[in-house]
């Protein structure tokens, strides 16, 4: 197996979300990796759907778990071989409940005594400390954690995003953290134990939000699809469906008048900064939306993207799928007869690579025991 991350043994405990699509950007990069799985049901993604893909296999479960090996242990009685696995590893990855793998001689105290280089990565929801006891999933965190609170229409109840986005951000932490004790390592030869967890992580991917409220007290509050901070930044009508437009400064504002045929726009005075279009937001809106009825989203697409103003209509996942392909950004790869996202990384040197397709349950049980048997 060739990559960056070629000869790096990855022992994965983790379930869900979180931790396998962690485990699965360090496979994409050269590193074996085995997960591990409860007897008989596996991941509980392995259950979550529909859909399916065509071989009946949810397409969840598909989504990150490719380039793994999969090897199913009982781990109250097999815990023996567990540690064996993990005395071996470079890495190792869980998502249990905190103080689960302590219970079974599993928790990073015990094994840096079989294994002091070895990497430990901890996934939780809230923490080992206070909020242990919490449930770790990411609708709770989208909640409890304050997203909610500004994604959906002003006064709404509050809306969830349309992915476990909270996993995924925390995911990225977690290989971030992981390849940062690695260099560590290197460097010491002494392995350490990283923690990362769903509401840090979230807290974190806030930024402007939680830097508002760190740095000046300020509680965002849902404002649909507007920006609290920039004007003009959000959806607009265009004569036939709608159209994002991202003008982030005063010249791409005035580029966007030009394009509009609205001189009179970039003249007004009270439109003249963005800390002036924000005061007058409502005035603004109005007249920009009326100028782009005018004309269809697409044509429109074409036409403030030539003047320099950052735009596009909103796509479901075929057109964004088929915008990437058209963009040369080559989004999708086919292993194993069904297809996948391709990893987003471009390295020159060490590129992703998809050598193993997402694994049935415990079919690599025969190749642990070989190679705890060496």
């Amino acid at each position: 197996m060739s990559g960056a991350l070629s000869g790096l043994l990855v022992a994965d405990f983790s379930r869900v979300l979180a931790g396998p699509y962690c485990t699965m950007l360090l496979a994409d990069l050269g590193a074996e990796v085995v997960k591990v799985e409860r007897p008989g049901s596996g991941d509980d993604t392995r259950a979550w759907g529909p859909p399916y893909a065509p071989s009946g296999e949810a397409t969840y479960f598909l989504g990150v778990n490719r380039n793994k090996r999969s090897i199913a242990l009982d781990l109250r009685a097999d815990a023996g071989v567990a540690r064996a696995l993990a005395a071996r590893a470079d890495v190792l990855v869980e998502n249990f409940k905190p103080g689960t793998m302590e219970r079974l001689g599993l928790g990073y105290d015990a094994l840096r005594e079989l294994n002091p280089g070895l990497v430990y990565c901890s996934i939780t929801g809230f923490g080992s400390g206070a909020g242990a006891g919490l449930p770790g999933y990411d609708l709770i965190a989208q909640a409890v954690g304050g997203l909610m609170s500004v994604t959906g229409e002003p006064g709404g109840p509050g809306t969830k995003a349309g992915v476990a986005l909270v996993d995924v951000i925390t995911g990225l932490h977690a290989a971030l953290g992981i390849m940062a004790a690695l260099r560590h390592r290197d460097g010491t030869g002494e392995g350490q134990h990283v923690e990362v967890s769903l509401l840090s992580s979230l807290l974190s991917a806030l930024t402007n939000h939680s830097s508002a409220y760190a740095a000046a007290g300020v509680v965002p509050r849902a404002m649909g699809n507007r920006h609290p901070s920039i004007v003009p930044y959000e959806v607009f009508q265009a004569a036939d469906r709608p159209i994002v437009i991202a003008a982030g400064n005063d010249r791409q504002f005035q580029s966007l008048c030009a394009a509009l045929d609205r001189p009179d726009l970039a003249g007004d005075p009270r439109y003249a900064t963005n800390a002036g279009r924000v005061a007058a937001r409502e005035s603004l809106v109005p007249e920009l939306n009326a100028a782009l009825a005018e004309r269809g989203a697409d044509e429109w697409f074409e036409r403030l993207t030539a003047a320099g103003v950052p735009c596009g209509p909103i796509n479901d996942l075929a057109a964004a799928f088929a915008l990437a392909q058209d963009l040369g950004l080559e989004p999708a790869v086919e292993l194993g007869g069904a297809g996948q996202v391709a990893n987003p990384i471009r390295l020159s040197a060490t590129p992703p690579s998809y050598h193993r397709p997402p694994p049935a349950l415990g079919q690599d049980d025969p190749w642990l025991r070989e190679i705890l048997d060496r």
